[in-house]
Parts: structure tokens; sequence; C-alpha cells
């Protein structure tokens, strides 16, 4: 018998080791974290939310510009607050920014939103706006009045109700609104971007609502002037590149006159 083994080619006693002896299939230790941080970045790519591997939850604002948008929804996740964490995850060097790109907008404001656009931004500036355009707004018609007569100036409470009905209105309505425009001529637009641009678009009204306590009517023309057609000029450039490739100079253009009528409004109802 031991002869009779001895006798037998190497390659036979190997090739008689049974399957179960070769080493189990080794498993890139990374490879789940990978999987779970394409499967996070795909859901932040989606506006409308679609549901998450979990069942529920949104999926954070559209693909960047040309990409692909998933047509999924899950409605039960516009009541879940969690839903909207993402949009506020933003820390304030992002946000200081932004706000900066928004008063110089040849630094490509579009292209630094697609990635992770925000809602924190966009809500403060709104808020922000509308008590300064309600409180400045009755303090320059004091000091436009006081060397006349003050008997005939009253504190206009209504000032508050009429800034937050207009500007939440506009921050809201009019993205919205441009959307399904663009999305009804052939463009594939995110509705959380122009939500964020928009928003974002508002802000140099806040510092010119300070300028325009100066009692000087001249001036505060040319103040409220330069605000419209500063944010009229970001409105323009971020949609134009946004759109790039199509033929949207109507809607571009239609978009930043209604922003500079958005400065008229604040200049003749708050500051006349």
């Amino acid at each position: 018998m031991d002869e009779g083994y001895a006798s037998l080619p190497t390659s036979h006693l190997l090739g008689s080791v049974p399957a179960v002896a070769v080493a189990p299939d080794e498993r890139k230790p990374g490879a789940p974290a990978e999987v779970g941080n394409a499967a996070a970045t795909s859901r932040l790519q989606q506006f409308p939310p679609a549901p998450a591997a979990n069942g529920g939850g949104y999926q954070p604002p559209g693909s960047p510009l040309g990409g692909d948008v998933e047509t999924q929804t899950n409605w039960k996740g516009y009541f879940n607050v969690a839903s909207y964490t993402p949009y506020f995850n933003v820390d304030t060097d992002v946000v200081v920014d932004r706000l900066i790109s928004s008063v110089y907008p040849m630094e490509g404001f579009f292209r630094k939103i697609d990635v992770n656009p925000d809602m924190y931004g966009p809500l403060w500036i709104t808020t922000t706006l509308i008590f300064m355009l309600a409180a400045f707004g009755n303090f320059a018609t004091y000091l436009m009045q006081r060397k006349s007569d003050l008997n005939i100036w009253n504190f206009d409470v209504s000032y508050f109700s009429l800034a937050a009905s207009v500007m939440y209105g506009y921050a809201i309505v009019v993205p919205a609104a441009f959307f399904f425009l663009f999305q009804y001529f052939g463009s594939r637009p995110s509705l959380i971007r122009f939500w964020c641009m928009w928003g974002y678009s508002l802000f140099i009204f806040v510092p010119a609502s300070i300028l325009l306590l100066i009692p000087v009517e001249f001036l505060r023309w040319v103040i409220i002037a330069g605000a419209g057609g500063a944010s009229s000029w970001f409105i323009f450039l971020n949609l134009k590149e946004c759109t790039e490739g199509a033929d949207m100079m109507a809607l571009i253009a239609s978009a930043s006159v209604l922003q500079f009528a958005l400065a008229l409004f604040i200049k003749v109802f708050f500051f006349a």
C-alpha cells in the first residue's frame, strides 16, 4: 500500500484535495462602506424625494448639471422633518462664501451649489430681509417726515405683513414657476437649486435696506437701482450657466426683469 501511494504522481495527489480546502473569498474591508457611500451620494442627487433603502426619507436635490433625474416620489417624506436635514447641512464658511458670491456673481455661484445646494442661507436671508424692510421702512419714513410734521407719522405695523407676504411668496413661487417653465421648454433644471439661487439673490437687498435710510430721495433711487441691477445680473448669469446649450434667453431675460421689478417694489412700498 505505501509503495502504491508513493508511485502516484504528485499532480494526482494535489488534484484529489477536496474543494473545501480552498481558502474562502477574501472580502475587501472597504467594500461595504464604499457601497454605502455610493448609495448615500445617489440619494443626495435627487429631488423630489424618492424612497430610500430603508423605505423612507427624502432624496435631496437633482443631479449635477446635465445629469439624469429619477422620477420616483415618496409623498410621505414631505411630512418628515428629518427629510429636510440635508438641505441645512452647511457650515458658516460655506454660507459666507455663497453670500460673497451672490454679491460678486462672476465667481460662478451656480457651480458652487451644484453638489450641495442649501436652504439654510435662503431661509435666513429672506427672514432677515423681512424684518429689516419692516423696521427700516418705518424709520426711513420718519427721517423723511420729521422735518415737516411728526404728527402725520405713525409706525405702520402693516409693513411687516406686507414684507412677509411678498418676500416669502417671491422666494418660493417665482423659482418654482421658472422651474416648470424651463422644464416645459426642454431644459432639466433643479427646483432646489433654483430656490437656493433665488434665495441668495435677495442678500444684496439686506445692506441696501440699511443704505436706504439716507434721507435723500435721489440717493435712495441710485442705491435701489444699483442693488436691483446687481441682483438681476446675478440671476441672469446663473440661469444662463444652468441652461448652457439651450435657447432660453427669453425666460432668462424675464427672470432678470422680474428681479429688478422686486427692487422697485421695495423702494416704492417701503422707502417712499
